[in-house]
Protein backbone atom coordinates (compact mmCIF):
# COMPACT_ATOMS: atom_id res chain seq x y z
CA UNK A 1 0.00 0.00 0.00
CA UNK A 2 1.49 3.46 -0.74
CA UNK A 3 2.99 5.29 2.21
CA UNK A 4 0.43 9.07 2.87
CA UNK A 5 2.39 9.24 6.26
CA UNK A 6 4.84 11.93 4.73
CA UNK A 7 2.68 14.16 3.35
CA UNK A 8 1.14 17.07 5.77
CA UNK A 9 -3.26 16.74 6.37
CA UNK A 10 -4.31 18.66 3.20
CA UNK A 11 -2.21 17.29 0.84
CA UNK A 12 -3.46 13.30 2.64
CA UNK A 13 -6.56 14.57 2.07
CA UNK A 14 -6.13 15.94 -1.60
CA UNK A 15 -4.35 12.33 -2.38
CA UNK A 16 -7.36 10.27 -1.17
CA UNK A 17 -10.49 12.14 -2.14
CA UNK A 18 -11.81 9.84 -4.88
CA UNK A 19 -16.14 10.42 -4.50
CA UNK A 20 -16.02 13.43 -6.76
CA UNK A 21 -14.54 16.00 -8.90
CA UNK A 22 -11.53 17.84 -6.90
CA UNK A 23 -9.25 20.95 -7.47
CA UNK A 24 -6.18 21.05 -6.00
CA UNK A 25 -5.66 24.30 -5.19
CA UNK A 26 -1.95 25.05 -4.57
CA UNK A 27 0.20 28.09 -4.05
CA UNK A 28 4.17 27.70 -5.12
CA UNK A 29 6.05 25.56 -3.41
CA UNK A 30 3.29 23.33 -1.70
CA UNK A 31 4.43 19.86 -2.83
CA UNK A 32 1.60 19.12 -5.50
CA UNK A 33 4.19 16.65 -7.06
CA UNK A 34 3.71 14.87 -4.71
CA UNK A 35 0.48 14.91 -4.03
CA UNK A 36 -0.44 14.08 -8.28
CA UNK A 37 1.99 10.84 -7.88
CA UNK A 38 0.44 9.54 -4.50
CA UNK A 39 -2.50 9.83 -5.65
CA UNK A 40 -2.24 7.74 -8.94
CA UNK A 41 -0.55 5.23 -6.67
CA UNK A 42 -3.49 5.40 -4.29
CA UNK A 43 -5.94 4.60 -7.27
CA UNK A 44 -3.82 1.74 -8.18
CA UNK A 45 -3.58 0.32 -4.88
CA UNK A 46 -5.86 1.14 -2.49
CA UNK A 47 -8.73 1.81 -4.83
CA UNK A 48 -8.42 -0.97 -7.27
CA UNK A 49 -8.27 1.29 -10.49
CA UNK A 50 -6.02 -0.22 -13.21
CA UNK A 51 -3.09 1.80 -14.64
CA UNK A 52 -4.44 1.33 -18.00
CA UNK A 53 -7.56 3.45 -17.03
CA UNK A 54 -5.62 6.21 -15.44
CA UNK A 55 -4.05 9.28 -16.91
CA UNK A 56 -2.15 11.94 -15.98
CA UNK A 57 -1.71 14.90 -17.91
CA UNK A 58 1.01 17.98 -17.76
CA UNK A 59 2.53 20.80 -19.77
CA UNK A 60 6.19 19.17 -20.62
CA UNK A 61 7.55 16.42 -21.74
CA UNK A 62 10.10 16.91 -19.05
CA UNK A 63 7.03 17.02 -15.85
CA UNK A 64 5.66 13.79 -17.90
CA UNK A 65 8.85 11.77 -17.75
CA UNK A 66 9.36 12.73 -14.01
CA UNK A 67 5.87 11.92 -12.64
CA UNK A 68 5.92 8.72 -14.31
CA UNK A 69 8.98 7.56 -12.74
CA UNK A 70 8.09 8.35 -9.57
CA UNK A 71 4.56 6.59 -9.29
CA UNK A 72 6.68 3.95 -10.97
CA UNK A 73 9.42 4.06 -7.64
CA UNK A 74 6.02 3.94 -5.37
CA UNK A 75 3.83 0.88 -7.04
CA UNK A 76 6.87 -1.10 -7.67
CA UNK A 77 8.23 -3.15 -10.17
CA UNK A 78 5.20 -2.97 -12.52
CA UNK A 79 2.95 -1.98 -10.92
CA UNK A 80 1.95 1.07 -13.48
CA UNK A 81 2.26 -0.66 -16.30
CA UNK A 82 0.12 0.95 -18.47
CA UNK A 83 -0.38 4.36 -17.00
CA UNK A 84 -0.64 7.14 -19.37
CA UNK A 85 1.27 10.05 -18.05
CA UNK A 86 1.71 12.49 -20.95
CA UNK A 87 1.56 16.36 -22.23
CA UNK A 88 -2.35 17.13 -23.33
CA UNK A 89 -0.10 17.37 -27.07
CA UNK A 90 0.69 13.65 -26.38
CA UNK A 91 -2.68 12.53 -25.60
CA UNK A 92 -4.07 14.00 -28.58
CA UNK A 93 -1.76 12.46 -31.18
CA UNK A 94 -2.43 9.06 -29.79
CA UNK A 95 -5.93 9.64 -29.85
CA UNK A 96 -5.89 10.93 -33.55
CA UNK A 97 -3.49 7.71 -34.14
CA UNK A 98 -6.66 5.74 -33.36
CA UNK A 99 -9.26 7.22 -34.72
CA UNK A 100 -7.74 7.94 -37.85
CA UNK A 101 -10.42 7.10 -40.17
CA UNK A 102 -13.17 9.06 -38.15
CA UNK A 103 -10.65 12.01 -38.06
CA UNK A 104 -9.73 11.69 -41.50
CA UNK A 105 -6.64 11.30 -42.15
CA UNK A 106 -4.71 8.18 -43.66
CA UNK A 107 -1.45 5.93 -41.21
CA UNK A 108 1.36 7.56 -41.17
CA UNK A 109 0.60 11.23 -41.07
CA UNK A 110 3.05 14.23 -40.21
CA UNK A 111 3.41 16.60 -37.98
CA UNK A 112 4.29 20.08 -39.12
CA UNK A 113 6.72 22.25 -37.35
CA UNK A 114 5.83 26.49 -37.69
CA UNK A 115 8.33 26.73 -39.91
CA UNK A 116 6.10 24.39 -42.47
CA UNK A 117 3.06 26.05 -41.67
CA UNK A 118 4.45 29.72 -41.85
CA UNK A 119 5.88 28.45 -45.61
CA UNK A 120 1.82 27.24 -45.95
CA UNK A 121 0.21 30.22 -45.15
CA UNK A 122 2.86 32.63 -47.39
CA UNK A 123 1.96 30.53 -50.49
CA UNK A 124 -1.30 30.96 -50.21
CA UNK A 125 -1.48 34.56 -49.09
CA UNK A 126 0.59 35.74 -52.06
CA UNK A 127 -1.66 33.05 -54.53
CA UNK A 128 -4.90 34.37 -53.05
CA UNK A 129 -4.40 37.84 -51.92
CA UNK A 130 -1.12 38.95 -53.68
CA UNK A 131 0.45 39.37 -49.95
CA UNK A 132 4.20 40.47 -49.74
CA UNK A 133 4.71 38.54 -46.29
CA UNK A 134 3.97 41.20 -43.91
CA UNK A 135 0.90 40.00 -42.12
CA UNK A 136 2.01 35.98 -42.16
CA UNK A 137 3.09 36.31 -39.19
CA UNK A 138 -0.46 37.61 -37.47
CA UNK A 139 -2.37 35.34 -39.53
CA UNK A 140 -0.24 32.57 -38.26
CA UNK A 141 -0.83 33.62 -34.47
CA UNK A 142 -4.39 34.53 -35.03
CA UNK A 143 -5.15 30.67 -36.73
CA UNK A 144 -3.50 29.48 -33.55
CA UNK A 145 -5.66 31.00 -31.55
CA UNK A 146 -8.62 30.67 -33.55
CA UNK A 147 -7.76 26.85 -32.90
CA UNK A 148 -7.26 26.93 -29.64
CA UNK A 149 -10.78 28.36 -28.95
CA UNK A 150 -12.11 25.33 -31.16
CA UNK A 151 -13.64 27.84 -34.19
CA UNK A 152 -13.54 26.02 -37.80
CA UNK A 153 -12.49 28.14 -40.97
CA UNK A 154 -16.73 27.66 -41.60
CA UNK A 155 -17.41 29.53 -38.03
CA UNK A 156 -14.30 32.03 -38.60
CA UNK A 157 -15.64 32.66 -42.22
CA UNK A 158 -19.38 33.52 -40.77
CA UNK A 159 -18.12 35.54 -37.67
CA UNK A 160 -15.60 38.03 -39.79
CA UNK A 161 -16.79 41.71 -38.72
CA UNK A 162 -14.13 43.09 -41.02
CA UNK A 163 -11.91 42.88 -44.19
CA UNK A 164 -9.04 41.99 -42.43
CA UNK A 165 -11.14 39.34 -40.48
CA UNK A 166 -12.26 37.73 -43.56
CA UNK A 167 -8.70 37.67 -45.25
CA UNK A 168 -7.35 35.56 -42.17
CA UNK A 169 -10.57 33.34 -42.43
CA UNK A 170 -10.54 32.58 -46.03
CA UNK A 171 -6.98 31.79 -45.66
CA UNK A 172 -8.03 30.01 -42.75
CA UNK A 173 -9.78 27.68 -44.88
CA UNK A 174 -7.64 26.84 -47.54
CA UNK A 175 -4.59 26.39 -44.96
CA UNK A 176 -6.85 23.53 -43.34
CA UNK A 177 -7.40 22.19 -46.78
CA UNK A 178 -3.78 22.13 -47.49
CA UNK A 179 -3.02 20.60 -44.67
CA UNK A 180 -5.81 17.65 -45.08
CA UNK A 181 -4.33 17.63 -48.66
CA UNK A 182 -0.76 16.97 -47.68
CA UNK A 183 -1.81 14.00 -44.82
CA UNK A 184 -0.89 16.69 -42.37
CA UNK A 185 -1.71 18.25 -38.62
CA UNK A 186 -0.21 21.13 -37.06
CA UNK A 187 0.43 21.52 -33.25
CA UNK A 188 -2.97 23.12 -32.41
CA UNK A 189 -4.79 20.11 -34.61
CA UNK A 190 -3.38 18.56 -31.73
CA UNK A 191 -5.73 18.88 -29.85
CA UNK A 192 -8.25 20.71 -31.87
CA UNK A 193 -9.16 17.53 -33.34
CA UNK A 194 -9.83 15.05 -30.64
CA UNK A 195 -11.73 17.84 -28.82
CA UNK A 196 -13.70 18.14 -31.81
CA UNK A 197 -14.06 14.41 -32.56
CA UNK A 198 -15.50 13.99 -28.71
CA UNK A 199 -17.73 16.75 -29.19
CA UNK A 200 -19.02 15.30 -32.86
CA UNK A 201 -18.90 11.53 -32.37
CA UNK A 202 -20.57 9.92 -29.10
CA UNK A 203 -19.19 6.72 -30.25
CA UNK A 204 -15.89 7.49 -30.35
CA UNK A 205 -16.61 9.57 -26.85
CA UNK A 206 -17.54 6.87 -25.49
CA UNK A 207 -14.72 4.51 -26.28
CA UNK A 208 -12.17 7.13 -24.66
CA UNK A 209 -14.55 7.54 -21.63
CA UNK A 210 -14.41 3.84 -20.97
CA UNK A 211 -10.54 3.89 -21.46
CA UNK A 212 -9.55 7.01 -19.67
CA UNK A 213 -11.66 6.36 -15.98
CA UNK A 214 -10.03 8.85 -13.80
CA UNK A 215 -7.96 11.25 -15.30
CA UNK A 216 -5.59 14.27 -13.45
CA UNK A 217 -4.61 17.18 -15.01
CA UNK A 218 -1.07 19.75 -13.58
CA UNK A 219 -1.03 23.06 -14.25
CA UNK A 220 -4.41 23.74 -15.12
CA UNK A 221 -4.39 27.84 -15.17
CA UNK A 222 -2.30 27.14 -18.14
CA UNK A 223 -4.98 25.44 -20.34
CA UNK A 224 -6.45 27.15 -22.85
CA UNK A 225 -10.38 26.96 -24.08
CA UNK A 226 -9.76 23.36 -26.50
CA UNK A 227 -8.02 21.60 -23.64
CA UNK A 228 -10.49 22.43 -20.97
CA UNK A 229 -12.95 21.29 -23.79
CA UNK A 230 -11.60 18.17 -24.00
CA UNK A 231 -10.95 17.51 -20.28
CA UNK A 232 -14.74 18.02 -19.68
CA UNK A 233 -15.88 15.94 -22.69
CA UNK A 234 -13.64 12.96 -21.46
CA UNK A 235 -14.81 13.16 -17.56
CA UNK A 236 -18.42 13.48 -18.49
CA UNK A 237 -20.74 13.13 -15.92
CA UNK A 238 -18.46 10.86 -13.93
CA UNK A 239 -16.54 11.76 -10.71
CA UNK A 240 -13.15 10.72 -11.82
CA UNK A 241 -10.77 13.95 -12.06
CA UNK A 242 -8.15 15.78 -10.36
CA UNK A 243 -6.60 18.98 -11.59
CA UNK A 244 -4.22 20.91 -10.20
CA UNK A 245 -3.59 24.92 -10.06
CA UNK A 246 -3.54 28.18 -8.99
CA UNK A 247 -4.61 31.23 -10.73
CA UNK A 248 -2.00 33.31 -9.04
CA UNK A 249 0.54 31.44 -11.03
CA UNK A 250 -0.94 31.75 -14.47
CA UNK A 251 1.43 33.70 -16.88
CA UNK A 252 0.72 31.88 -20.48
CA UNK A 253 -2.57 34.17 -21.30
CA UNK A 254 -0.29 35.09 -24.05
CA UNK A 255 -0.62 32.30 -25.78
CA UNK A 256 -4.23 31.26 -24.98
CA UNK A 257 -3.83 30.23 -21.42
CA UNK A 258 -7.49 30.87 -19.22
CA UNK A 259 -7.23 31.20 -15.77
CA UNK A 260 -10.86 31.14 -15.46
CA UNK A 261 -11.52 27.39 -16.53
CA UNK A 262 -10.79 27.33 -12.60
CA UNK A 263 -13.94 28.81 -12.20
CA UNK A 264 -15.49 27.09 -14.80
CA UNK A 265 -14.88 24.30 -12.91
CA UNK A 266 -17.80 24.69 -10.11
CA UNK A 267 -19.95 25.77 -12.96
CA UNK A 268 -19.61 22.32 -14.81
CA UNK A 269 -19.09 20.24 -11.97
CA UNK A 270 -21.41 21.23 -9.34
CA UNK A 271 -20.02 18.84 -6.84
CA UNK A 272 -16.51 19.87 -6.70
CA UNK A 273 -14.77 19.83 -3.51
CA UNK A 274 -12.00 22.47 -2.93
CA UNK A 275 -8.30 21.37 -1.72
CA UNK A 276 -5.84 24.61 -0.90
CA UNK A 277 -2.43 23.40 -0.48
CA UNK A 278 -0.66 26.64 1.64
CA UNK A 279 2.29 25.08 3.59
CA UNK A 280 4.95 26.55 1.55
CA UNK A 281 8.47 23.97 1.77
CA UNK A 282 11.04 26.71 -0.33
CA UNK A 283 10.57 29.73 0.88
CA UNK A 284 11.07 31.28 4.59
CA UNK A 285 8.19 33.65 6.11
CA UNK A 286 9.08 37.08 5.48
CA UNK A 287 9.66 35.92 1.71
CA UNK A 288 6.02 34.37 1.64
CA UNK A 289 4.79 37.70 3.46
CA UNK A 290 6.12 39.83 0.81
CA UNK A 291 4.68 37.76 -1.68
CA UNK A 292 1.45 37.32 -0.56
CA UNK A 293 1.78 41.39 -0.13
CA UNK A 294 2.27 41.50 -4.03
CA UNK A 295 -0.03 38.81 -5.11
CA UNK A 296 -2.76 40.36 -3.22
CA UNK A 297 -2.97 43.35 -6.10
CA UNK A 298 -3.98 40.86 -8.71
CA UNK A 299 -7.79 39.92 -9.21
CA UNK A 300 -7.97 36.41 -8.33
CA UNK A 301 -10.85 33.80 -7.52
CA UNK A 302 -9.77 32.15 -4.94
CA UNK A 303 -8.29 33.53 -1.93
CA UNK A 304 -5.55 31.62 -0.05
CA UNK A 305 -2.27 32.32 2.03
CA UNK A 306 0.96 30.80 1.97
CA UNK A 307 2.86 30.02 4.80
CA UNK A 308 5.94 28.37 6.15
CA UNK A 309 7.70 26.76 9.35
CA UNK A 310 10.95 27.23 8.06
CA UNK A 311 11.68 30.96 10.33
CA UNK A 312 11.16 34.22 9.64
CA UNK A 313 13.91 34.10 7.23
CA UNK A 314 16.76 37.00 6.48
CA UNK A 315 15.48 40.90 5.25
CA UNK A 316 14.68 41.37 2.37
CA UNK A 317 17.51 43.69 0.45
CA UNK A 318 16.02 46.12 -2.28
CA UNK A 319 18.95 46.98 -5.01
CA UNK A 320 17.98 50.25 -6.85
CA UNK A 321 19.24 49.84 -10.46
CA UNK A 322 19.00 52.63 -13.40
Amino acid sequence: MVDLTQLNPRQREAAKYVDGPLLVLAGAGSGKTSVITRKIAYLIDACGIKPHHIAAVTFTNKAAREMKERVAALTGKGGARGLTVSTFHNLGLNIIRQELATAGYKAGFSILDQDDCRGIIRDVMQREHGDDGDMVELVQNTISNLKNDLITPADAIHQAQSQQEMLIAQTYSIYQRMLKAYNAVDFDDLIMVPTLLFRDFPDVLVRWQKKIRYLLVDEYQDTNTSQYEMVKLLVGHRTGLTVVGDDDQSIYAWRGARPENLSLLKQDFPTLKIVKLEQNYRSTGLILNAANRVIDNNPHEFQKRLWSDMGYGDPIRILKCR
